[in-house]
This record gives structure tokens, C-alpha cells and sequence, in this order.
């Protein structure tokens, strides 16, 4: 296996393909799937991937980078009409350009144009100052990411070329895995009921499904084996897929030949390497500890995130805790880089 300088520069190498192809094609129309093949991610988990790299979402991202680009050719092609900016840019219509040029700035962009960029100006470096004070202050200076961000200087020819953080966010100081493996996991069979709509944060909502699982499985002689395992497991993106539209699968292992009606489901959890990161979180601590894995764990491990559902393997009763605590493995699958 690489050495983990080298699993870092190779991690940091496809984000930065990524970015430098977003970049270079703004004008047209980007796909998840051009983007992740470049990178050569798995689309499935590029967006996770992405946020944890660069700090924020795919989406923002691109949407960032087109406002700021038309931003500079407002002023800089006074030529072009402010329609012809947005489609060259990469904006489908004018209106969606308009929208997102006013949250961005705080003007339109006829505004913008005639001067109201001298203002945003003066308002910018006012808070760049204030920020400096706060630094100097020894306050937080609200990176959140996995790079320092420093700039290079492009005009030279030097290469777009982030840096990992030396020091994490400060979250996930606080949330660290007991213990971190990679594992063959074999084919499992899982009953479940299934949730649709928001699930982050609401630890009633899980403990109902839990207990829907648990009273048709007590019966049927399923929650006495060894081997069981109570898992959830993920089936959509939270940062593509609508709150309302999400899917989790709350259940436990059975035999393959069980048999499940009405709203008791049968899957299959494919086999495969996935990375078993332990936790021992609070209930609120889910998201720092999903969080830390791909952020800090992946750019180091020599592995990329395979096309396999990530799941979450419960492995205690938090009432039976003497802090409460839910001890879990975040399942994660993987390949080598």
C-alpha cells in the first residue's frame, strides 16, 4: 500500500482534476457523471466525497464559480449583454442567472455593471478586514474543510494544487473513531421497514422503526442469533436527493429464505471490501462522525469509495449505555486507488 503522503497526494489529485475540469468547461452543461469520471470517483458517492474535500456542495460549487466568472466579464466585455454572459456561463436561462447573481451580490446585474461592484467592493474588504481582526484575535476563522486554500499563482503557469489541513476541523476533534479497519463483509440478507422523507437528527423516528423491526422479528426466533446485525442503510445522497424524497432501511439480518410481507422488505447487502470506522458518539454526533471518515480517514487510506449502498451497523442499546452513547461502525465500501 502507498505510503499515506503519497494516498493523500493521489486523493488531493482527482479533487483537483475535478475542479480544473468544472473550471475549464463552466459554459456548458456538467453531469455528475462527467465530473466523478474524470475524477475517477464513483458517481455514487462523488457528491459525499466532494463536500467533505472542498467544503461545500458540487452544485454550489459550479454555480459559484459560473456567478463569479460573470461577475468579470460584466466588466471586463461590455460588449456582451448581460443574457449573453449568463448562457456563456453556463446558465440555462436568463431568470436562473438573475436569482442567482442577486443572492450571490445583493444587486442585479445591471446594477452590478453600472457601478454597484465598487460597492460590493468596499463591503468585501470591510469584512476581510474584520475577519483579519478576529484571526489576530485569536477567534475562529471558519475553514471547514480539508485544505488550506492557498493561493497560486496561475499567471506564472504553476498548477492548481491544494493542500491538506494540518489541523482538522474543530467538530471533528471531538469526534474520533475508536478504531478504524477494512474488511471482507460477506453477502448479507437484511429484513427492513423503510422510512421516506427527512430522517437527519430525528432519533424518535429511528427508534420507531427499530421497534417495528424488532416486534415482527421477536417472534420469528431473529433477535436471538450471534450473528444478527442491525443495520440502516443509506439509499440516497442527501446533498442531491430532496429532504422529502430520502431513503433509509432500518432492520436486521435474516436467512436469505426468509420470507417478508406487507411492510416488512427483504434486501441484500452485496459483499465486498468496505471500511468498518467504530464509533462512540452521542445521538447528535452522527453527521461529525459520517463526516470524519470521509474527510479525514479517506484521503490518507489509499482507498476510493466503491458503488455500493453505505450503511450504518448499530452495535448496542444507547438505554442500556451508562452515558447514552451509541456505539456503531459506519460502513463504507471501498476500493483501491
Amino acid at each position: 500500500m502507498k505510503r499515506y503522503s503519497d494516498n493523500r497526494k493521489e486523493y488531493l489529485s482527482r479533487i483537483n482534476r475535478a475542479m480544473d475540469y468544472i473550471q475549464n468547461n463552466l459554459g456548458n452543461s456538467l453531469s455528475l457523471k462527467e465530473i466523478a469520471e474524470v475524477s475517477n470517483f464513483s458517481p455514487y458517492h462523488f457528491h459525499r466525497v466532494f463536500k467533505s474535500a472542498v467544503g461545500e456542495t458540487l452544485n454550489c460549487f459550479i454555480n459559484r464559480l459560473r456567478i463569479e466568472k460573470s461577475a468579470s466579464m460584466l466588466l471586463s466585455k461590455k460588449n456582451l449583454s448581460i443574457t449573453e454572459i449568463a448562457y456563456d456561463c453556463g446558465f440555462s436561462s436568463s431568470s436562473a442567472f438573475a436569482r442567482s447573481f442577486k443572492d450571490k451580490y445583493g444587486m442585479s446585474a445591471s446594477d452590478y455593471r453600472g457601478g454597484g461592484h465598487a460597492v460590493n467592493n468596499k463591503i468585501r474588504k470591510s469584512k476581510s478586514k474584520n475577519s483579519e481582526n478576529e484571526s489576530k484575535n485569536g477567534k475562529e476563522t471558519g475553514n471547514s474543510n480539508l485544505y488550506d486554500g492557498k493561493a497560486i499563482n496561475r499567471n506564472s503557469g504553476e498548477k492548481l494544487s491544494l493542500q491538506l489541513q494540518t489541523a482538522r476541523r474543530k467538530k471533528m476533534s471531538k469526534v474520533k473513531p475508536l478504531k478504524v479497519t477494512v474488511q471482507e463483509l460477506p453477502e448479507m440478507c437484511m429484513a427492513y421497514v423503510r422510512h421516506i422523507g427527512p430522517y437527519k437528527g430525528d432519533d424518535a423516528l429511528f427508534r420507531g422503526l427499530y421497534e417495528k423491526i424488532m416486534r415482527w422479528a421477536g417472534p420469528r426466533g431473529f433477535l436471538s442469533g450471534p450473528e444478527v446485525k442491525f443495520l440502516s442503510v443509506y439509499h440516497d445522497d442527501p446533498e442531491i436527493t430532496e429532504s422529502d424524497k430520502l431513503r433509509v432501511s432500518v432492520g436486521l439480518t435474516v436467512p436469505p429464505e426468509t420470507e417478508v410481507e406487507g411492510e416488512i422488505g427483504k434486501m441484500t447487502i452485496p459483499s465486498g471490501k468496505y471500511v468498518l470506522a467504530n464509533f462512540e458518539i452521542d445521538q447528535n454526533q452522527y453527521q461529525d462522525a459520517w463526516d470524519n471518515v470521509f474527510a479525514d480517514w479517506f484521503p490518507k487510506s489509499g482507498y476510493i469509495c466503491d458503488d455500493r449502498p453505505c450503511f450504518e451497523w448499530a452495535l448496542n442499546d444507547p438505554d442500556s449505555h451508562p452515558e447514552k452513547k451509541h456505539v456503531i461502525n459506519i460502513c463504507v465500501p471501498v476500493k483501491p486507488m
